[in-house]
């Protein structure tokens, strides 16, 4: 693995080139230049541009310490409500989307880099998400994650739908209504039957 001081000249000369000439214009050969690396230094390391670009989305997407972080204020529909928004801001920032979409894309081809993004973000995630879900009393919190975040993904990958400003709060709503057991949900009976 390269060291950080590379890593992080790799990103930048990554991102800098997505940035000024979009995804078609990323090489391994362009990369090192820019970087002041050799290509077998990337090769030891990345067997692709996609590979370097969806590294260097998780190093800006996670924190120092390479964690997801699920909000835990002690109300689970505030923390999953700020989680959805978190994730359509990133998603939708316009300096960030094309690249996200290009990753996206190259997932779709690239085994490896679809391993990776399993491996590295997807079940990461939805393991966060699912502790989160489990802690606040959600019966199956794994596919409970899966019901949160794959509405998210859609409307983005597909742009089906905008992100109307009350739709996380609302999306959250329909998620733990629909993970809540139904006797949470039914009002108590009269005379106690």
């Amino acid at each position: 693995m390269a060291r950080l001081r590379t890593r992080i000249l790799v990103f930048e000369a990554a991102l800098t080139l997505v940035r000024e000439g979009g995804l078609g214009s990323i090489s391994m050969e362009g990369v090192a230049a820019r970087a002041g690396v050799s290509k077998q230094t990337l090769y030891r390391t990345w067997p692709s541009t996609g590979a370097i670009l969806f590294d260097a989305l998780l190093a800006r997407s996670f924190g120092e310490d390479g964690m997801v972080h699920v909000p835990n204020s002690g109300d689970l529909a505030v923390d999953l409500e700020a989680l959805v928004v978190a994730t359509i801001v990133e998603l939708t920032n316009s300096t960030q989307e094309p690249l996200l979409r290009a990753v996206t894309a190259a997932i779709q081809s690239d085994e490896v880099l679809a391993s990776q993004y399993r491996e590295r973000l997807l079940l990461p995630q939805l393991r966060a998400i699912a502790d989160r879900l489990r802690q606040g009393g959600v019966d199956d919190p794994d596919s409970a994650a899966e019901l949160l975040l794959g509405p998210v993904f859609h409307r983005w990958l597909l742009r089906a739908h905008a992100f109307e400003p009350d739709w996380a709060g609302l999306h959250v709503q329909r998620v733990l209504r629909a993970t809540t057991p139904r006797t949470e949900l039914l009002p108590p009976v009269a005379g106690g039957q």
